[in-house]
């Protein structure tokens, strides 16, 4: 391969990307502090981008990288990025799910254990002078049905942690068929409308699933659900929730995610949010966590390794 090919770090990358893209062959360019304006005129002279979510790669920005060949997105979410135009331009755009894979499905097992031992509540409680046992009682997880949609890299991790706790987990994938076997059961939405006690998201976000969760699937369960996102803000209303809380369909929620986050997930003025959300900062049975999921110290280092495998296995 020419050594001078070239590859451009739009975000900071972990050190085992940049050695191994170097082994590579690679001249690998770190821009992640150059603004977009600045980026432009450079931007035709690059065989691959390294990025996680700063900028829109839109046709306008993919229009000038004239010698693109992939894209290497260091996380999951592909919705910043217009991969159909980007293919159609012989670019390759890779991500790395397999890398979040544990650090997301151990952060869902936090929030239903939470939820079911009402953690959160209590600790408040606790915090204003309150000893409260018998309103704190737990549900236990083996006595329950849980629901898991999307049953791919994370939902399938979920279901090996659950395996562990002797509760029925039962999948739903609208993408996926013949999955189901020791660790979740195959089944319809449907069915998880009738049997499931917990419901974990683990969805990507793409138009046709904007406001996956509203009105009208939260009053599709046949009892009150725990429900835990993990996914994209975008998949749930969080109005819904709100009502569906109040009204005791929803027995608590665990969020990492919420729609109203910015494209990078850096930044959010709370205090300026909707009442919808404010309800949910007030409500001690919803536990809030701020985009964390996939933010271990471990997984970058997991990003880049499945990137360089990608990368390696498409190019060389």
């Amino acid at each position: 391969m020419p050594s001078t090919r070239k590859v451009i770090l739009i975000d900071p990358a972990h050190p085992y990307l940049i050695e191994h893209l170097v082994q590579l062959g690679y001249e690998v360019e770190d821009h992640h502090n150059t603004p977009v304006d600045e980026l432009q005129p450079l931007l035709g002279g690059y065989f691959g981008m390294v990025i996680r979510s700063r900028f829109t790669l839109d046709e306008e920005f993919l229009n000038r990288c004239t010698g693109l060949k992939f894209i290497a997105r260091m996380g999951i979410g592909l919705e910043h990025i217009d991969v159909q135009y980007a293919r159609g331009k012989g670019i390759l755009v890779l991500n790395s799910p397999e890398g979040s894979r544990d650090t997301v499905a151990e952060h869902t097992m936090g929030f239903i254990l939470g939820l079911l031992n009402h953690i959160q509540r209590a600790n408040l409680q606790i915090r204003e002078g309150k000893w409260i046992r018998e309103g704190n009682k737990s549900y236990e997880l083996r006595h329950r049905t849980v629901g898991i949609i999307g049953y791919g890299n994370i939902g399938s991790a979920v279901a090996q942690r659950l395996s562990s706790f002797g509760c029925r987990v039962i999948a739903y994938d609208k993408f996926k068929a013949n999955f189901g076997g020791v660790l979740a059961e195959e089944v319809s939405l449907e069915t998880i409308f009738r049997e499931a006690d917990v419901v974990t998201l683990h969805i990507p976000y793409e138009d046709y699933n904007h406001y996956f969760v509203n009105r009208r699937f939260l009053n599709s369960f046949r009892k009150p659900i725990f429900l835990v996102n993990t996914a994209r803000g975008l998949v749930l209303e969080t109005a819904a929730l709100a009502e569906a809380l109040q009204s005791g369909k929803v027995l608590g929620a665990g969020l990492d995610v919420i729609e109203y986050e910015e494209q990078s997930f850096n930044k959010l003025e709370v205090e300026s949010l909707p009442e919808p959300f404010q309800y949910l900062r007030r409500a001690e049975n919803v536990i809030l966590t701020p985009h964390i999921a996939g933010l271990s110290h471990e997984v970058m280092g997991a990003h880049a390794r499945v990137l360089v495998e990608k990368i390696e296995a498409a190019f060389h």
